[in-house]
């Protein structure tokens, strides 16, 4: 039988071995290798699309083998409706990432290697079924992303590598402490999500508490929940532009998703702390939108208008019925593809002119036309209009909200309206008002950065007017993860 997972998790894995050891007069074939390995990855994991039933909410693709029998740990591999979409974002973004890398010229090769171990080790958080392998990719991630911060950033590029870092390793600990106290109440005495499920029912509701507080520290850091977000905006300002499409669009991803299954594997502490975190969700959704809102620096912008958008999934998420669960879901991975596609279009701009802030731009529209287009779609992706995926998401999550809280939720359109406030600022300084001669000259996309830009913005569209597909894909799985707690 062929374990279809494993070989997904080493197909990265394999390209960047290839890249290791790749003679010196051959170092013009480490970009196309690189592309060659994260399109193979994406066209596999659309594959694997093929070998699922999306209907069936159990975990599929199942590969495991034992790995310490007295600690109760396993490789156990698997996913669900709600893990593969997030899987084929990751490779998705991985591929755009390596396509816009052309302004990368030093340390090419550990550059490329990094981005495809970061890209398995990603993988690895969404495919995993066991909270013991969970942690040791979710520490993995930790690796690469310190180096490409680190040696690949803006100036400021050591102080934000190890700004994460620190962020990132204080949160795991209180989630190791969690994990440690679950080992010990799980009367099977192993990490497997599902010998946890079995025995949620016998751990008292103050141990499922306290565990969960733990799992939520460590999650809500790399969310990022208020007020666990000081770490990004640095590391989205330092760290190179194809960093920061991973890091917005997938690793923030990873904290949800955790969440998601820790509620799922710990019912009576989600139920416990449900209104506890509707709040922080709330908290993070407007403080995000208002400093989103102050910044003149584009890349500020953008993270904190992710950290906004994570906290409307964390109001999904908080819910804990079918509509909120869905929300959640279904806006992880718009936020994964407008963000992903800001970033990128951010990023490009940055190159040609040397400057994030706002007030430099003006009138861009005659001399970046195809920038344009797509910066102004992306801004609407964001702000979650009717015909764009977010609009899905936070409809949904609006629901899941009122159908639990009733009129509480009504600050979520308050939060859409500061997100629609700051982006209209953008599109107005970016291409309206007065010409600033210096931009006359701004070089617009080439053909391969609009491809990257148009996958990223039509998906968002795409997911917006046919949003069916998706529902599809994620209900089944959702409906299950729901259903313990009345949704």
């Amino acid at each position: 039988m062929i374990d279809f997972l494993i070989l997904l998790l080493f197909l990265p894995v394999v390209g960047a071995l290839l890249i290791l050891f790749l003679p010196e007069h051959r170092q013009p074939w480490i970009r196309p290798i690189a592309l060659a390995t994260a399109a193979s990855t994406l066209a596999y994991t659309v594959f694997l699309a093929t070998q699922m039933d999306f209907t069936n909410p159990a975990v599929q693709l199942v590969a495991e083998y034992q790995w310490n029998e007295r600690l109760g740990t396993y490789f156990s591999f698997g996913v669900d409706g709600l893990s593969y979409p997030l899987v084929a974002l990751t490779n998705l973004l991985t591929l755009v990432a390596i396509a816009v890398s052309t302004q990368i010229k030093e340390r090419i090769k550990a550059y490329y290697m990094l981005l495809l171990l970061l890209e398995a080790a990603t993988m690895g958080v969404f495919i995993t079924q066991g909270w013991a392998l969970f942690y040791v990719f979710w520490e993995l991630v930790l690796i690469p992303l310190f180096f490409l911060i680190d040696r690949w950033g803006g100036i400021n590029r050591q102080r934000a590598a190890l700004n994460f870092v620190l962020y990132t390793m204080g949160g795991s600990v209180f989630m190791l402490l969690g994990l440690l106290m679950l080992f010990d109440a799980n009367p099977e005495h192993r990490f497997l999500f599902a010998s946890i499920k079995r025995a949620s029912a016998v751990i008292p509701a103050e141990t499922q508490t306290l565990i969960f507080l733990g799992l939520m520290i460590g999650l809500g850091v790399k969310m990022p929940l208020f007020p666990l977000h000081g770490w990004l905006p640095l590391a989205h300002v330092e760290a190179p532009s194809p960093v920061s499409i991973l890091l917005s669009g997938i690793l923030l991803k990873m904290g949800a998703y955790g969440m998601i299954r820790s509620a799922e594997m710990l019912p009576a502490a989600a139920i416990n702390l449900q209104d506890f975190m509707m709040a922080l969700g709330m908290i993070g959704m407007l403080y995000g939108g208002l400093l989103a809102w102050r910044q003149s620096d584009l890349k500020k912008m953008i993270a904190y208008s992710s950290v906004s958008h994570m906290g409307v999934v964390m109001i999904g998420i908080a819910a804990l019925n079918t509509n909120g669960l869905m929300g959640a879901a279904y806006q992880m991975v718009a936020h994964g593809l407008v963000a992903g596609a800001l970033f990128m279009l951010i990023g490009l701009l940055y190159e040609r002119t040397h400057t994030r802030d706002i007030n430099d731009y003006g009138s861009l529209l005659r001399a970046t036309p195809r920038f344009a287009v797509l910066v102004v779609l992306a801004l609407v992706g964001g702000v979650g209009l009717p015909g764009t995926a977010g609009f899905i998401g936070e409809l949904h999550a609006l629901i899941g909200g009122f159908e639990r809280w009733g009129w509480l939720v009504a600050a979520l359109s308050l939060g859409m309206l500061i997100t629609a406030t700051y982006s209209l600022r953008t599109v107005k300084q970016l291409y309206t008002g007065p010409v600033n001669l210096g931009m006359r000259q701004v070089e617009d996309l080439h053909p391969l950065e609009l491809a990257a830009g148009g996958v990223l913005v039509g998906g968002t569209l795409l997911l917006g007017l046919y949003p069916l597909p998706l529902l599809h894909l994620l209900h089944s799985s959702v409906q299950a993860i729901a259903a313990p707690f009345g949704g």
